[in-house]
């Protein structure tokens, strides 16, 4: 056999193989040198806020102790991958054996790991690369191992996708940017980061580095008009500040003019060229299921801002079950917004781009929703106020079971009271007036224990002019006197008087309950204006009335009001008896603590304060549970003045305190009666005489309309 020689000449790079007969051989070399590979796309030249989010990944960073991988997600033009270009540029020199880059073309086709791969190998100077994903990615891991890398895989479709392209060291920082969440990279160590729109403040600064801040000074409000109208998306931002730069005579106002108008905002929002805030938003539109489309569409037109599992399923007339899995789904890939607990809302110029995908079952769905909050407040009506007669045919199917306590049923009103209010607006938008003024009848419960003034007089505007167009003659003169009562307790005493003679003038003879209700609240009015011989005329005639009715809750009620006169005229002997026997007549827990309350006031002023307190501590105890902060006030307000009379000025102090905390931030006109009260204390005034009945007290005595 022939002796083989072999000889290399001169300086060899790589690996040199040495064999005597060979059949195939792949060589994986990498280049003379190792390329140190700078392939992140520049920083972004405009970059504006985000200062938590960078917080964060420097804090990971500084602190992990293996591999850091972040995936950072949020709707479509949202800003992840400026944030993700940002925050390696910032720290690039951390990374000394270079950035790598790939856009997984997630809304396009999306690319596969193993070419991927091939890239990344080729950036490292492989110049043969292994034909399989396996092989290229134990190389890739190989050549990565004990490196300082950083990567940046731009819009990923899914974690499958991710998960071949992770390197080895624990120095390396992996950043994936997408659309979706990729909840499954947390079993990868992943850390997470939900990049939220922009708040007003900073969209304003995004559009001055863009137009220059003398532009936007001369038209400030027009430059936070502009800035709310694109959402706090920097893709809209931008679009917009790129046509303004592009026109530097145009007006910010002409800009706002043009974009106010919803059905034309998203055409707007529109360079002529590939920059388009709607061709972004349709990338997250297109790959969704049948099911999933049909959801963001008709769900975009959920009459409230925000909405939960049931009212989205009794739009789509589908299961719950079903619709809470497409609902996740939808969060998962930015499409929704959680909002709460099983609670779900559009982004603004989402929720545009969802209705823009025309839907012919759009009125179908609006009215569903309509009518699904209609039936639970119904239900939540009935359940907070036992016993009070209901008109209107929804009331005759609700089922106030459903709710465990009159506090449970008010907090259900109350945390849906925006979605309440939007489907009556929808439901009058739409044409359907039975349901207007049966939504609003419903809400009066809310009203009544919580005010909510600015609403309640929308609601009840709208329903007596859906209640008339109906013929609804009862429902009329019902929420006519529920309109009274909040003018009155706002002080708008004409206006509540005439709305009362309007039902003085339906009711006639035939409705002796909007009779009666009418003549005590017009009682009241007179009560209010010190006229007290009219104010108990009105009332005793409203006695009479409900009586003539057999309705033993209204007699109770109007007994408890003619009590309440007779201990501000201080007739106090007659004003215990009437408050007395009024108690009787009411079998509701809270009537009758309320009944109890004003006793404890008139005994008060009768000199007994001990007795008074020991009543008004028992209301206290009763009001509490019932989910009404304002009942609850009141009784905290006449404890305060039972320590005012005792001396005890620090109690009483602790007791105003109390009251005024229960109107939150919410405008009554009572809590200015606590302020003046607390203001009253603080001054020392010696002219405060606590032993004469307070005057003109707007909304303790009109809190229980029936």
């Amino acid at each position: 056999m022939a002796r083989v020689e072999n000889t290399v000449s001169g300086t060899s790079h790589g690996n040199v193989v040495q064999a005597g007969s060979i059949g195939t051989v792949h060589v994986h070399s990498a280049s003379p040198g190792n390329p140190v590979p700078q392939q992140l796309p520049p920083a972004p030249k405009v970059f504006v806020s985000r200062a938590g989010e960078l917080t964060e990944l420097d804090r990971w960073h500084e602190r992990e102790d293996h591999q850091l991988l972040v995936v950072v997600s949020g709707p479509g033009g949202v800003g992840k991958t400026s944030l993700a270009l940002r925050w390696l540029h910032d720290t690039r020199d951390q990374f000394p054996d270079g950035q790598l880059y790939v856009d997984l073309g997630a809304h396009t086709e999306a690319a596969q790991p193993d070419d991927v791969l091939e890239w990344f190998l080729g950036a490292l100077g492989v110049e043969v690369v292994p034909p399989l994903l396996p092989q290229r990615q134990a190389l890739f891991r190989s050549l990565t191992a004990n490196r300082s890398f950083a990567i940046l895989l731009d819009n990923a479709a899914s974690a499958a996708q991710v998960r071949p392209l992770l390197p080895a060291s624990s120095s390396c920082a992996v950043v994936v940017t997408s659309r979706w969440r990729l909840s499954p990279l947390g079993m990868d160590g992943a850390r997470f980061i939900e990049v939220d729109p922009m708040d007003l403040r900073d969209s304003v600064t995004l559009l001055e580095r863009v137009l220059g801040e003398p532009r936007l000074a001369v038209e400030a409000d027009a430059a936070r008009e502009l800035a709310r109208l694109c959402g706090g998306l920097p893709i809209a931002l931008g679009v917009i500040g790129a046509r303004l730069s592009r026109r530097p005579r145009r007006s910010l106002a002409k800009e706002v003019d043009e974009l106010s108008a919803e059905n034309r905002r998203l055409a707007g929002l529109d360079l002529g060229d590939s920059t388009s805030v709607r061709a972004v938003l349709d990338l997250s539109y297109v790959d969704l299921p049948p099911r999933q489309a049909r959801l963001y569409r008709l769900s975009s037109w959920h009459p409230g801002t925000s909405f939960g599992v049931d009212a989205a399923a009794a739009m789509l007339a589908d299961d719950i079950g079903e619709i809470e899995d497409d609902l996740d789904d939808l969060v998962e890939k930015n499409l929704l917004v959680e909002a709460g607990d099983d609670r779900f809302r559009f982004h603004d110029l989402l929720r545009l781009h969802a209705r823009g995908q025309d839907d012919d079952e759009r009125e179908d769905a609006v009215l569903r929703a309509v009518e699904f909050y209609l039936d639970k407040a119904a239900g939540a009506a009935m359940a907070a106020i036992p016993g009070r007669p209901q008109v209107g045919l929804r009331f005759k199917s609700a089922d106030p079971d459903v709710y465990g306590s009159r506090a449970e049923a008010l907090d259900w009103l109350d945390h849906e009271s925006d979605n309440l209010v939007q489907a009556l607006r929808a439901a009058d938008g739409h044409g359907w007036p039975d349901l207007v003024w049966q939504l609003a009848e419903a809400m009066y419960a809310l009203f009544q224990r919580r005010h909510h003034y600015s609403d309640w007089l929308l609601t009840h505007e709208l329903a007596v002019q859906a209640a008339r167009s109906c013929g609804e003659r009862t429902a009329e003169s019902r929420l006519r006197n529920q309109l009274a009562v909040a003018l009155r307790n706002l002080g708008r005493l004409d206006e509540a008087v005439a709305q009362v003679r309007a039902v003085l003038d339906l009711a006639g003879d035939h409705d002796l309950g909007s009779r009666a209700t009418a003549l005590v609240v017009l009682g009241g009015i007179y009560r209010l204006r010190g006229e007290y011989d009219l104010a108990l005329r009105y009332l005793r005639e409203g006695v009479d009335v409900e009586t003539r009715h057999g309705r033993h809750r209204g007699i109770g009620l109007a007994r408890r009001r003619v009590g309440e006169v007779l201990a501000e005229m201080g007739r106090l002997d007659e004003a215990i008896t009437e408050l007395t026997e009024s108690e009787t007549l009411l079998d509701n827990v809270i009537d009758k603590a309320r009944a109890r309350m004003f006793r404890s006031r008139a005994i008060l002023h009768a000199g007994c304060p001990d007795e008074a307190a020991r009543l008004a501590e028992g209301v206290l105890a009763e009001v509490r549970d019932a989910g009404s902060p304002l009942h609850v006030a009141d009784t905290f307000e006449l404890l305060g003045e039972i320590a005012e009379r005792r001396g005890d000025l620090v109690r009483a102090r602790d007791h105003y305190g109390s009251a005024l905390a229960c109107y939150g931030e919410s405008f009554d006109p009572s809590a200015d009666r606590v302020r003046d009260r607390l203001a009253a204390l603080d001054r020392h005034d010696d002219e405060r005489t606590p032993d004469v009945p307070p005057q003109q007290r707007p909304g303790d005595g009109e809190r229980d309309l029936r």
